[in-house]
């Protein structure tokens, strides 16, 4: 089954074939009413999508499986050259989403005897609905912008993650989210809850084929950290150059927790995301380190919001572009501390390399402090690759564009150090391949 367009008829018929309840029913057509009625972005990248064109819904062969044997031999092959089954070996757990539904998912059992929950949010709402609704929609909501609507109108797959108090996880968790369909947009849907003095460190990875037509992701990810607790979010995202990568991802730290975003954005025809932390208790505290890289024809607009509530919070943002052959690559953020957060603090450092002339960066900050205890240090640099650089390297024995590699390579190494090293190497070549 596909379903390409939108409307209250076809969204009826995504629940019904998801056999899912009159309130999720209720909470779709609640999200699409409000889509309905909004605009696109009055900033960032232009935005030129049908949303007549795009295929919502795709029904898959492969039934969810926690066996690579079940699954369709070509898809299978197609993920294991993505390097996916290898990653597997590195985690404690794993869940594959193919075009609209997760296909697979596998847990160490030892994970399962703790109680924790990594599994499909559709999953989820069968299994423990009760927990789902606790925290579902309460972090990121739909009315904020017309792309969290048209998520919760057809949300499909995505990963549903509990980690109850007192537990910590030796390895990550990974999700792999791919697209291999003309026209086919993917809206997962991710709810991580970390309890109580408990941690995780979360992996996602991103791919898709390219065609001549768009592809759009529009996904949400909302994270709750509970007190005393860390959560990691790792992304390394390498959509192909058609697609649309517009995502809302919101975390919200309670007292003495730390969020942590590592957000990579190679890929994609344009991108606008920003990981959010919102900074509700005492002494919690949140770090985004993220890097984007544009090449002609691509615009990515990415960068990260904190909010200050809580007293003696602290937050820090990192931002790498690099634009070459005509990429735009700009930083947007917004820190805010207020008025009762006391005694807080925020670094922000943004550092963009251009490497011709066709290309450029821009930063647009927006830094409030709402009381006189705290505050805000913002840096921003732009910077050329320089002659000298050059010519001290090769005359060293590099090629021009060796040279050139190594000086970028250094420039991510403060992104790479928070990676795992099979990312770390994985990024390495993402980089290499597209300068």
């Amino acid at each position: 089954m596909i379903i390409k367009g939108i409307d209250e008829s076809k969204i009826k018929n995504i629940s019904k074939f998801k056999g899912e309840s009159l309130d999720i029913l209720d909470y779709r057509l609640r999200c699409y009413n409000l889509f309905k009625n909004m605009s696109l972005p009055s900033f960032g990248p232009k935005i030129d999508i049908n949303f007549d064109d795009i295929l919502y819904y795709e029904m898959n062969d492969n039934a969810l499986t926690d066996d690579w044997n079940n699954i369709n031999v070509d898809v299978k092959n197609e993920f294991d050259s993505l390097g996916v089954l290898e990653s597997e070996n590195h985690m404690d757990g794993i869940g594959v989403q193919y075009q609209s539904e997760v296909i697979y998912h596998n847990m160490l059992r030892e994970l399962e005897e703790k109680n924790v929950i990594f599994t499909s949010i559709e999953e989820a709402f069968r299994k423990y609905p009760e927990l789902v609704w606790k925290y579902f929609s309460k972090i990121v909501k739909p009315e904020e912008n017309i792309f969290t609507a048209l998520n919760g109108a057809v949300f499909s797959g995505g990963s549903f993650i509990y980690i109850p108090k007192n537990t910590k996880l030796d390895r990550p968790l990974q999700s792999y989210f791919r697209i291999n369909r003309k026209d086919l947009g993917q809206f997962e849907r991710t709810l991580i809850i970390v309890d109580d003095n408990s941690s995780l460190h979360y992996i996602e990875g991103c791919t898709a084929r390219s065609y001549s037509t768009s592809n759009l992701h529009a996904g949400v990810v909302e994270i709750y950290v509970g007190k005393n607790s860390t959560c990691r979010y790792s992304t390394i995202q390498n959509w192909a150059t058609n697609v649309y990568n517009l995502v809302t991802k919101r975390a919200l730290v309670l007292d003495s927790g730390k969020m942590e975003w590592i957000d990579g954005n190679i890929g994609s025809y344009k991108t606008m995301k920003y990981p959010c932390s919102v900074l509700k208790g005492d002494n919690s505290s949140s770090t985004c380190i993220t890097i984007s890289m544009a090449k002609e024809g691509q615009h990515q607009d990415s960068g990260a919001k904190m909010i200050h509530i809580g007293k003696n919070t602290n937050s820090n943002i990192i931002s790498k572009s690099i634009a070459l052959g005509g990429g735009k690559a700009d930083f947007r953020g917004k820190v805010e501390i207020k008025k009762d957060a006391s005694n807080s603090n925020s670094i922000i450092k943004c550092d963009s390399l251009i490497l011709d002339r066709k290309s450029s960066s821009d930063t647009f900050p927006i830094n409030i402090v709402s009381n006189g205890t705290s505050f805000i240090e913002h840096e921003a640099t732009v910077s050329r690759i320089s002659q000298e650089k050059l010519f001290y390297l090769m005359s060293r024995g590099l090629s021009e564009d060796e040279a050139i590699d190594l000086i970028i390579l250094g420039f991510t190494d403060r992104f790479k150090q928070e990676l795992p090293m099979e990312y770390a190497v994985e990024l390495n070549q993402l980089l290499k391949q597209n300068l």
